[in-house]
């Protein structure tokens, strides 16, 4: 009988596919200079690390190509927005929808559906805290 074959050890990842060693506003794609909206996000740790960033905060209807908008969706409902949110985004923008981490009463899967109802697709996902998970939402490729 043979004995099985090791497995090569795993490669570490290359550093630009790291993202362990990134600050929460490297992953989330945060730059000088973008237009930033954020609604309904009160995580303190995250407003006093964008604010040298100037973001906008609002209630009233958003409007303008915004090249982030920041979006927290605590129950099912706030998702309806995604549509209206959708048109104040430029063309190669994105909306981060902020939501609870591990409840049944808002998951993945609802995000998800409810930014394909409104045109967007979801491509990335990133822990926003202990306590909430950010999914990344922009315009399909070939409709921009």
């Amino acid at each position: 009988m043979d004995s099985p074959v090791p497995k090569p050890p795993k490669k570490p990842r290359p550093p630009e596919r790291d993202y362990s060693h990134r600050s929460l506003l490297d992953k989330l794609g945060v730059k000088p200079q973008q237009r930033i909206l954020i609604l309904d996000v009160v995580d303190g740790a995250f407003i006093s690390d964008i604010e040298p960033f100037a973001p906008l905060f609002t209630e009233r209807k958003p409007a303008g190509d915004f090249d982030l908008i920041f979006f927290g969706a605590e129950e099912k409902d706030a998702l309806k927005r995604l549509a209206s949110l959708r048109r104040s985004i430029a063309k190669n923008a994105a909306i981060w929808v902020v939501y609870p981490k591990g409840k049944q009463h808002i998951r993945e899967i609802d995000v998800i559906s409810a930014a394909k109802a409104s045109g967007l697709v979801d491509n990335k996902v990133c822990s926003f805290s202990s306590t909430h998970t950010a999914l990344r939402c922009v315009i399909p490729i070939a409709d921009r």
